[in-house]
């Protein structure tokens, strides 16, 4: 009753005294300091606890399966910055991973392209599931002073009468947009930052009927779209865009005006020479501040038809010219 312990009698020393064993040590005490252990047992907590009786996995109740509604909205680029410590101990971005995911019930075809400073850099072609998150690659960071250009094209798996049978969609992303951008999941402590490229896959485009009876009878010229090449301007291999070879007025144009007259000139040569199916296009820009030639080759980066373009040193033109060669 002492020391709270139990133990058994091994034998009687008189009538006033016993002999005891508890855990394999004898000794004698006298009667009053000892008592049955059953009434203590069935009165009072243990000591320790009694084992719990072990549970298998199939005695576990099933939980109620209760689905995980997903949400529905359309195709990101996705970006996970991975950091390093540079010498300093300074945390900087050392790459972006890139990831395509699709948050839609429909798979496509896709293209993927990234140019950098005008120049293919990375090509992929592959398909990607509903609700799947597909890796493409990695980027340095270094490379977003590059003017970084993300270009996809998408097509249906099982092409639908009612869609479009493809879509381009082409991301261009300045150094401050990403560096805002990590800076904001910084803050947040979130992993990545995604830009949506569409919500929806766009419904195929039906031209509407142009009844040419009226303009006809009004006494307007109605030409047989088979035969419409044969009444269009004649195409040029060449398009000088100085200003003093596009008007006498140029000297009391701004920058502005002049820069919008070439460009306008551009446009239209461009678009006569994918009229006439022409194999190349050179167009000189000269070479001044270089404004005109980076919004050309900004044009000529969305342009479908356009295979590449190239500005080298040519001996007509110096530096001053880009050929274009188109695809068909």
């Amino acid at each position: 009753m002492h020391s709270n312990e139990e133990g058994r009698i091994v034998d009687f020393i008189n009538e006033k005294m016993a002999m005891v064993e508890v855990r394999g040590v004898k000794f004698p005490v006298h009667f009053d300091q000892i008592d049955f252990p059953y009434f203590k047992r069935f009165s009072e907590k243990k000591l320790v606890p009694a084992k719990k009786e072990k549970k298998y996995i199939d005695d576990v109740k099933r939980e109620k399966y209760v689905p995980v509604e997903k949400v529905v909205d359309g195709v990101w680029l996705t970006m996970l910055p991975v950091f390093a410590n540079d010498e300093f101990g300074d945390e900087l971005v050392d790459r972006l991973k890139i990831h395509l995911v699709n948050r839609t019930t429909q798979p496509y075809h896709f293209t993927y392209l990234l140019n950098l400073a005008g120049k293919n850099n990375f090509e992929l072609k592959n398909v990607i599931l509903p609700f799947q998150d597909f890796y493409i690659h990695d980027m340095d960071f270094e490379n977003v002073n590059d003017s970084p250009a993300f270009e996809f094209e998408f097509s249906l798996t099982e092409p639908s009468k009612k869609k479009a049978e493809y879509f381009e969609s082409i991301l261009k992303l300045k150094p401050k947009q990403l560096f805002n951008k990590i800076q904001e999941i910084k803050e947040k402590n979130q992993p990545t930052f995604s830009f949506n490229i569409f919500k929806e896959y766009p419904d195929k485009v039906v031209p509407d009927y142009v009844d040419t009876s009226k303009l006809s009878a009004k006494g307007y010229k109605v030409y047989n779209a088979k035969e419409a090449r044969q009444h269009l301007e004649a195409a040029r291999s060449v398009v000088d865009l100085h200003a003093e070879k596009l008007t006498d007025e140029w000297q009391k144009m701004d920058n502005f005006e002049i820069l919008t007259l070439q460009l306008k000139t551009f446009e239209k040569f461009y678009d006569l020479a994918i009229a006439h199916v022409q194999p190349s296009l050179t167009v000189v820009h000269g070479l001044g501040s270089g404004k005109l030639k980076d919004e050309i080759h900004e044009i000529l980066k969305t342009k479908r038809e356009v295979k590449s373009f190239v500005n080298q040193y040519d001996s007509r033109f110096g530096y001053g010219a880009t050929e274009i060669f188109f695809q068909y």
